[in-house]
């Protein structure tokens, strides 16, 4: 296969994926995979991910803790993610954000805990990376107030196309998963034609939202081919043409 890919969104170091994590960067490898974005969430997935990315080095991490799980886990995992990104062991900062379909974790904690990683991205001048369900009022009030202007990514977007444009306007990207190539989501594939290629990013969230041909499987990275074949086909592009600028979009964004 000669188009390459970067998975710009995986959970490599989950409990679900840890396990086996050498027979999936092997198929990833085989399907294209030229680089993979490691999403760290907590303190085991953040280790395991370091480790891997000194065993891989086309693997790079993030780190953060998500909306979900702040209430419970961000005070004890907030220091390790300073530690990591002082260290120059981080690509970018996240995942971070709001999610009030959920709300697992207070809207106030979240709220704070998304502006302390606003400033630790300003201070290591990382970019950020956004996780947002129905809370995009928000995230946007608070990123104008406190993230102005600076770089970031809204991972595995699945909001309208007015959202989409107060992505694009505040300069920052958008990452298309699975999710558009689902039967339902046809307003997600109009958010794909809306969205300029060079603004543009394709990710899996392995091992969630596996793309429809594998629905109810674990997801992987090298499953990324048939999201980006549908994103490519909504747009009226060739593969490859989305292949180079989303590659080309996040080797200008992670800096690796």
């Amino acid at each position: 296969m000669t188009t390459s890919f970067i998975d710009t969104h995986a959970h490599l170091t989950s409990e679900q994926i840890l396990p086996h994590v050498k027979g999936v960067l092997e198929r990833a490898e085989q399907n294209g995979l030229a680089k993979i974005v490691n999403i760290c969430t907590d303190i085991k997935s953040l280790e395991e991910g370091l480790r891997l990315s000194q065993e891989y080095p086309w693997i790079y991490n993030t780190a953060a803790t998500t909306p979900h799980d702040v209430e419970k886990k961000g005070e004890i995992f907030f220091p390790y993610v300073e530690r990591a990104a002082t260290e120059g062991k981080l690509v970018a900062i996240g995942e971070t954000g709001l999610d009030y379909f959920y709300e697992h974790s207070n809207k106030k904690v979240q709220q704070d805990f998304l502006i302390r990683y606003f400033s630790l991205a300003l201070k290591m001048q990382l970019p950020l990376v956004f996780h947002c369900r129905e809370a995009f009022a928000d995230l946007f009030a608070l990123a104008d107030r406190n993230y102005p202007s600076a770089p970031a990514v809204l991972h595995c977007f699945t909001g309208t196309r007015e959202e989409a444009k107060g992505v694009l306007d505040r300069g920052w990207y958008l990452s298309l998963s699975g999710i558009v190539t689902f039967k339902k989501s046809e307003s997600l594939r109009e958010v794909a034609k809306y969205v300029p290629l060079d603004r543009l990013f394709i990710e899996t969230d392995a091992p969630y939202l596996a793309p429809h041909s594998h629905r109810g499987k674990q997801n992987e990275p090298a499953f990324i081919l048939e999201t980006a074949e549908v994103v490519a086909r909504t747009k009226g592009i060739p593969l490859e043409d989305l292949a180079r600028a989303s590659c080309e979009n996040a080797l200008r964004f992670f800096a690796f």
